[in-house]
């Protein structure tokens, strides 16, 4: 029972330090950037410490994936980094393609009570490794947080949100995996690093 207690305390503390990490990382780029096509956009990211990065890393011109949701929301991948401390972050933008603002659904956030608590966000997403026959949900910090961007309320027609999630990486010879987030069609994207 003890080690069962030790084990889960350890990913708490590993959690809880990857939070710390990303929220010195966000502090340190917090400046001007200049960015104005979407103000208060990046608002959506969370609110909580540890939960927000910035989703533009890695970006790439071509999406890995593109995976298209109800009345003309999508989701384009564009980098799904594995990193040495086990983790693997997936980073995309939300866009609305359609000529309407749109609510972000509160559906993507799962039906986990855990997560429901803490408002709209991707908590819902889940990575498929069908070589090694895994799913893998989305982390949450020490206090039940998922390490998704939060807050995403609504998009207007042609607006761009960045966002990430952040899940426990599959084996090292799992280079592609499936991407689910609910009412969202499904999406293989490749593993880097």
């Amino acid at each position: 029972m003890s080690i069962r207690v030790t084990a889960k305390a350890r990913r708490g503390m590993v959690a809880l330090a990857v939070a710390a990490g990303l929220a010195v990382g966000v502090a340190g780029c917090g400046g001007g950037g200049g960015d104005d096509k979407s103000p208060k956009a990046s608002a959506s990211a969370s609110k909580s410490s540890g939960s927000n990065t910035n989703a533009q890393e890695g970006q790439t011109d071509t999406p890995l994936a593109e995976l298209k949701g109800e009345d003309g929301l999508l989701l384009q991948i564009t980098s799904a980094d594995r990193d040495s401390g086990g983790f693997l972050t997936v980073n995309g933008v939300f866009k609305n393609d359609g000529s309407q603002s749109l609510v972000i659904p509160s559906i993507l956030r799962g039906d986990e009570t855990e997560i429901v608590q803490h408002g709209t966000s991707l908590g819902g997403a889940t990575l498929v490794d069908s070589k090694g026959k895994k799913r893998y949900y989305v982390l949450r910090d020490t206090d039940g947080r998922p390490l998704t961007t939060t807050g995403l309320s609504t998009i207007q027609a042609g607006q761009t949100i960045p966002v990430f999630m952040q899940f426990p990486a599959p084996p090292a010879d799992t280079t592609d995996v499936t991407l689910q987030l609910p009412t969202f069609s499904s999406g293989t994207i490749k593993i880097s690093g």
